[in-house]
């Protein structure tokens, strides 16, 4: 089998807002091969930033657009497909916006071996740990109390036993933000987790102040008080509280997490599989995690893509608790896939079809695709 082409479609709605919401639009990975098996995979970064580097010619030969190393390949090789993408972006790769756009290539590409072998994904990622994952719902918190009241009130009804706020009006005044978390936590029942998410906007002493007063509000974790670089911060504040703190969605490749590790001591990891390096890098991360003893628990704010090589990705680990879950309103994401994932008493199963076990709606794509 050879890999004859990779196309990459951008999707975007008719207005975008400048709120962190990363499923208004979309970079869709298509790899096509020889024997008509077709493999999907999506990458969370700027759409057209993203494009531009599947389909940039060769510069030179540490400079070439990702299209022309993958094609001619065999999805069987994808390590070595990985390595090659690597290797001949070097001049202008080796982080950011290049291994976001790797990462779409290669979830696409363990789509194709799922589909060849007819094993869903976690099988070839070597387990088969559980056959339903719990699933967190994920939103952007709101400006008000009573809104907030409602959203928990909204998710708990509706099956949801984990919910996290994040971004939205939190990161600006220590005192509202603590009486958004305050409601959350009132409302919810005891039963359902609660995440924060504070979207990197607290200095350290903010966020020691938080992160205390969260330690008796039977919070699960803090989620990016403190902007991404600052590992001497995450430090100080890991070994000055007992709420677990998360970090590690900017992150790509697993030199850049096991740096995060080492450095920052923070006690829960999320690598984004459309960011990080794909499922072939989210592995080998997962590994240092695990010989760290760090809880590893995916990035997940896109569409049902993402979220099926999440489920896929957890459901051969032996120990991560929860699957990130977006309830945003966008139509991209409730409407890309033929058969969306659907969370009931409190799980998602875990797909059993070959490869990632989606189909993507022709429709959507030719609703929202943007041409260029």
């Amino acid at each position: 089998m050879k890999i004859t082409n990779v196309k990459a479609i951008m999707l975007k709605l008719p207005e975008i807002s400048p709120a962190a919401d990363g499923t208004q639009d979309d970079l869709i990975i298509v790899v096509e091969t020889d024997e008509g098996i077709t493999g999907y995979g999506e990458v969370d970064t700027a759409p057209l930033v993203g494009k531009a580097i599947v389909e940039a010619y060769m510069s030179h030969g540490t400079c070439y657009g990702l299209n022309q190393i993958v094609v001619g390949s065999d999805p069987f090789d994808y390590e070595q497909i990985w390595h090659d993408m690597w290797a001949m972006t070097y001049y202008y790769g080796r982080s950011g916006p290049v291994i976001h756009a790797m990462s779409g290539i290669d979830m696409a590409i363990w789509d194709i071996m799922g589909k060849a072998v007819g094993k869903p994904v976690h099988k070839l990622l070597g387990g088969t740990y559980t056959d339903k994952v719990r699933p967190y719902a994920s939103a952007l918190m709101p400006d008000t109390r009573d809104e907030v009241k409602t959203m928990v009130e909204k998710y708990a009804s509706l099956g949801f036993t984990a919910i996290k706020f994040g971004w939205g009006p939190l990161g600006y005044n220590v005192r509202f933000d603590l009486e958004l978390i305050e409601t959350a936590r009132e409302t919810a029942s005891d039963n359902m987790e609660i995440m924060i998410d504070i979207g990197k906007r607290y200095r350290l002493k903010q966020a020691l102040q938080v992160a205390r007063a969260l330690e008796q509000m039977n919070i699960c974790w803090l989620e990016e008080p403190l902007p991404a670089e600052d590992f001497i911060g995450y430090k100080r504040l890991t070994e000055s509280t007992s709420m677990p703190i998360a970090s590690g969605e900017e992150e790509s490749g697993r030199l850049a997490f096991s740096r995060l590790i080492k450095e920052s001591h923070i006690d829960i990891i999320q690598p984004d599989i459309s960011r990080c390096g794909g499922l072939t890098e989210a592995r080998k991360i997962a590994t240092i995690a695990a010989d760290n003893n760090v809880m590893l628990v995916p990035h997940a704010f896109k569409t049902g893509i993402l979220v099926a090589a999440s489920i896929q990705m957890i459901a051969a680990m032996p120990d991560t608790p929860f699957l990130e879950f977006s309830v945003t309103e966008s139509a991209i994401r409730k409407e890309l896939l033929v058969k969306p994932f659907i969370q009931k008493d409190g799980f998602v199963d875990v797909p059993q079809l070959p490869g990632l076990g989606i189909e993507l709606n022709p429709e959507v794509i030719r609703k929202y695709g943007v041409s260029i």
